[in-house]
Parts: structure tokens; sequence; C-alpha cells
């Protein structure tokens, strides 16, 4: 997933033309949060697909509740055509044009790749609109596949993304 991800993004940035609006002052940078993809090829027996399913759900409204909660990041909601905006729904150029047209400085983007029963892979990056970089790009792995794994996933990523440098 990660050789997939960051291909995409810069191509996406390539496309787009820059010119994102800042956030207020006092507002906290403006940050468009793209919903993550989820990836099984773990090949166990059991469907588990709605269990992941609700698990992401959790994980994007817990990341979008996390990076917005402080004074650092204003949550902005881009639109997509179709919805929702997400990295296999949208083409990324779209994607980039969506968070600057909502307003955004910063989009967050990332997917999770579950490789085997107990070891999950999560990709985040974030990018500078106004820039076109890339200043944040991690690769995460996290044992589990439950809520808790899920949860403490989510509340360590939030907290990196929070800890990026002020621009």
């Amino acid at each position: 997933m990660h050789r997939l991800l960051l291909p995409l993004v810069a191509a996406g940035l390539v496309a787009a033309a820059p010119g994102a609006r800042s956030a207020e002052a006092g507002q906290g940078r403006a940050i468009a949060l793209i919903d993550f993809h989820y990836l099984d090829t773990s090949g166990e027996p059991r469907d588990q697909t709605a269990e992941h399913r609700t698990r992401l759900e959790v994980f994007m409204s817990g990341l979008a509740r996390d990076v917005s909660a402080g004074e650092r990041f204003r949550l902005v909601s881009p639109r997509c055509t179709p919805k929702p905006c997400t990295l296999v729904g949208s083409p990324m150029p779209e994607l980039v044009a969506a968070a600057r047209n909502a307003g955004a400085d910063l989009l967050l983007v990332g997917g999770i790749h579950k490789m085997s029963t107990l070891v999950q892979w999560a990709k985040v990056e974030v990018v500078d609109l106004r820039t076109g970089r890339v200043v944040f790009e991690k690769l995460y792995t996290f044992r589990g596949d439950s809520d808790e794994a899920w949860r403490r996933a989510e509340t360590f990523i939030a907290g990196q993304v929070l800890a990026l440098p002020p621009s």
C-alpha cells in the first residue's frame, strides 16, 4: 500500500494548481481529512468485512475528533463527486482540488492494510496544499484486530499529526 499512496499524492499535486486559503488567525490551520482506505490480505477464513468497516468508521471519527480537538487544526470537509472523498473513489487531483476548495491548508490521507491475523499497517501522509509538499509521511504497524488495537492506533496517529511543526 505504501508504494501506491505516495505516487497518487505526487500525481495529484503536480496536476492541481496551488493556492489554498490559510486558516484565519486563532482558528488553527485548516485540515481536510480524507477517509482512509482499508485492505485485508490476511487470508483469514471468516469474513470480517462488516467489522472492519465499523472499525474504520470509528477510527476516522476518532481521528477527526482528536486532530481538531485543540486550537492547532480546524477540520474542513471537502466535497467530492461522487461522494465520499476517498483515495479509491476519486483521483488524487480531484481530492487536492476539493480540499483546496474547502479552504484547507493541509490534506490528511492514508490507509490501513491488514497483513496477517496479528499485524496491520497504517500509512499516513499530510500534504501542505500551499507548497504541494508532503510534510508528514509515516508507516505504522499495530498488532491485533480488536476495537482496542484500532483505538490505540488512532490515538497514537492523531498525536503524531498534532506534533507536526507549525509552518
